[in-house]
């Protein structure tokens, strides 16, 4: 089963535009609400940590999009523990997707950077 994880409309000079995201149910365990990965600090400053609790994978890919959708971050699973630099980033709310090697999502969420 699918589920509707954020959908962000927005009318601008007459268009609409309309993002959905899909996420599958992990299927680790019995408690379908469980996530894969953890992050810390939020709300972060000088650097994010990912870091997986279960199910660790090398080919998954973890992709950080700003709040107007765009990418600004992509890297394929080296370790099962990953810390990220913000120095180029700006302060603000940002998702992060992690995606299976077929490119669906398998979790995302929100963090913020403040600076």
């Amino acid at each position: 089963m699918l589920k509707y994880i954020f959908c962000i409309s927005i009318f601008l000079f007459g268009i609409t535009f309309t993002s959905f995201a899909q996420i599958k149910p992990a299927s680790f365990g019995s408690d379908p609400q469980a996530k894969l990965l953890k992050f810390y600090p939020s709300p972060a400053t000088t650097d994010i940590t990912f870091e997986y609790q279960h199910g660790y994978d090398k080919s998954y890919s973890l992709q950080i999009y700003n709040f107007m959708g765009k990418k600004v971050y992509e890297q394929t699973t080296t370790a099962q523990r990953m810390t990220i630099s913000l120095s180029n980033f700006y302060r603000g709310v940002y998702i992060y997707q992690l995606r299976d090697k077929n490119g669906e999502i398998i979790e995302s969420s929100k963090f913020q950077i403040v600076k």
